[in-house]
């Protein structure tokens, strides 16, 4: 993780850019994601509405936005900003996965089903969305079904363990036997096919 000076730094380098150019709502995102890394909720959601405020169709800020909402356990604010972000990307599978999350985590498993299949239809490969199924399933206490989406995504390339080994959404099935035996036999993740490591799902898009 980098050191808090560098997020100094960069802070330091977008705020030079506002202060030079005000209108500039890539600046206020790009701000607001340090922000988010930093975990300075508040401040992050300031940025990102300020970015919307410059371009109301600034689909990134409000994807953003409900990806910090998610932090904060706004999940009902979350989902009004992935329900935009969707309205000006349909095709983009990301707020789907995001706001399917969010439905799971407010205990309305068809709806998150229902938007975590929508992601994959539009991106089968989406270890992120993979993983969200098999969480949708294990919340249902469906224990091959959680195991058997998780290790798609281990198979092609997710590999937070620590996420997997501590989300609240995995306890239902944590005692089965596959999911006992996923963990067994868990291997370090291929470096050439390493997404980044998260103790969140979400993290700030670019």
């Amino acid at each position: 993780m980098p050191k808090t000076w560098k997020y100094d730094l960069d802070i330091a380098k977008y705020s030079r850019q506002i202060a030079e150019d005000p209108s500039n709502f890539r600046a206020y995102k790009e701000r607001g994601n340090v922000y988010f890394r930093k975990r300075e909720f508040d401040r992050a959601i300031a940025d990102y509405t300020r970015a919307i405020e410059l371009d109301p169709d600034y689909f990134l800020a409000y994807n953003n936005r409900g990806n910090v909402y998610m932090q904060t356990a706004s999940y009902s604010l979350a989902v009004a900003d992935y329900d935009r972000a969707i309205e000006l990307k349909p095709e983009n599978g990301m707020p789907y996965n995001n706001r399917g999350f969010a439905f799971l985590l407010m205990g309305d498993l068809d709806r998150a089903e229902a938007d975590i299949r929508r992601s994959l239809d539009l991106n089968p490969a989406n270890i992120y969305a993979l993983n969200s199924m098999a969480e949708v399933h294990a919340a249902k206490g469906d224990a091959a079904g959680a195991c058997r989406w998780l290790k798609q995504a281990i198979e092609k390339g997710y590999n937070n363990w620590s996420y997997i080994l501590t989300s609240p959404t995995y306890d239902a099935v944590r005692a089965s036997d596959c999911f006992v035996e996923i963990m067994r036999n868990k291997k370090p993740p291929d470096s050439a096919h390493r997404p980044a490591r998260h103790h969140s799902k979400h993290r700030p898009r670019e």
